[in-house]
């Protein structure tokens, strides 16, 4: 949870700050408020009655009395606002509408045909989300905007630059074409931190501090929230999970190294190392059901994803590691073990505290949600560059 401050001159922080507690919580008073933030009472009376004349937060009943006045407790007004969170694959379009609290209203999925040019593909995402909102009856007027999560690396202005998975996409502006098929405004992140952001607003992580979100889907990825705040680095692009390696005398990964954790860990590796007569989906299913050879293949992959959580561990002294994407399939909870055994015993502070590995509840739809969730994080969220900024 995020400290709020009475200095002069903070009032849009401290009013994320409130937000944000009562959009954590499943219902919260003033006082309790004052007391996880530390905001003086007067700060969190003035800041709850503006967002009520908002129509962001409602109050919904009282709390039990303990001898004094019945405490009256606040939640935010999911129908207060909407985004549309664009999940951009390879393979495929997802489209969420998402409510204010980051829930689904209604999904679509849509095939990217092998041969479309980024024109085409952006057009077929913006009819996607014209599309939804047709059907979910919801106004342009209740609309937030529109987040995308897509492979990266993207530039500080929505950009992307050499996504190693999509030839001919080099150079194109998609926050910008976007913006202007759609007509709403666009907020854009690579997949990894969207679905990270995601778990944030409205999933397992909304009060944990430092936490770093593994991305497993055509590629892997990750995201990371240190000490509250989301973490992007220099070139908006850090947490490359799928870029430490772990097996030196590995195969070569397209980003010039060898013995990546994508280039062992992913689907179309998992594939390979059965001769490429399954399909990634039908692995994982006979590696539920326990037949030995696709087991064995899960189990090797597991642990060199365990090798490379433990140096993410032990670097960044997390609370929580989170495991989603689509290519979890039927086999998160061997993931999960496998992980969990490993942060449990093998990075160097593990006598002071425990790192829990958890599997995301949405992680089919973790970088659609998460897209969506984007862009109630930057309008929302307590961001500490709004305290340096002016």
């Amino acid at each position: 949870m995020q400290l709020g401050t009475n200095l002069p001159k903070v009032g849009s922080y401290n009013r994320a700050v409130v937000l944000e507690a009562i959009q954590t919580s499943d219902g919260i008073s003033r006082v309790q408020i004052a007391a996880r933030t530390r905001l003086t009472a007067q700060t969190v009376s003035v800041i709850v009655r503006r967002l009520l004349e908002e129509g962001l937060v409602v109050e919904a009943g009282s709390a039990p009395s303990r001898g004094g006045k019945r405490r009256t407790i606040l939640r935010v007004d999911a129908r207060a606002g909407f985004a549309v969170g664009v999940h951009f694959d390879p393979q495929e379009i997802s489209c969420v509408l998402a409510d204010l609290a980051g829930r689904p209203v209604t999904r679509l999925r849509l095939p990217v045909r092998p041969e479309a040019g980024p024109e085409a593909v952006i057009r077929q995402m913006a009819r996607a989300a014209r599309r939804i909102l047709r059907e979910a009856e919801v106004p342009d007027g209740k609309v937030l905007g529109v987040g995308l999560a897509c492979p990266g690396p993207l530039d500080g202005q929505g950009v992307m630059v050499s996504p190693p998975r999509l030839p001919g996409w080099d150079q194109v502006p998609i926050k910008g074409l976007l913006r202007e098929h759609t007509r709403f405004p666009v907020t854009v992140d690579n997949d990894a931190t969207a679905a990270a952001i995601g778990e944030r607003w409205a999933g397992i992580a909304r009060s944990t501090p430092s936490f770093v979100y593994l991305y497993l889907g055509t590629g892997i990825g990750g995201g990371m929230f240190l000490d509250n705040q989301v973490y992007r680095g220099r070139s908006l692009n850090a947490a490359e999970f799928g870029h430490i390696t772990v097996d030196p005398d590995g195969p070569e990964c397209y980003c010039g190294n060898r013995g990546c954790v994508e280039a062992v860990c992913c689907p179309s590796a998992i594939e390979a190392a059965l001769g490429g007569t399954l399909t990634h989906a039908a692995i994982c299913a006979r590696a539920a059901a326990g037949e030995p050879a696709e087991r064995r293949v899960i189990e090797r992959v597991a642990g060199r994803l365990a090798a490379a959580a433990v140096s993410v561990v032990n670097m960044l002294d997390i609370d929580l590691l989170v495991l989603g994407g689509p290519a979890l399939g039927e086999v998160g909870e061997i993931y999960r073990e496998v992980i969990a055994t490993a942060v449990s015993s093998r990075p160097l502070a593990r006598r002071l505290h425990a790192v829990q590995v958890r599997t995301s509840p949405i992680a089919a739809d973790a970088a659609a949600i998460g897209a969506a969730s984007l862009v109630f994080h930057s309008t929302y969220a307590p961001r500490l560059g709004t305290l340096l900024s002016g």
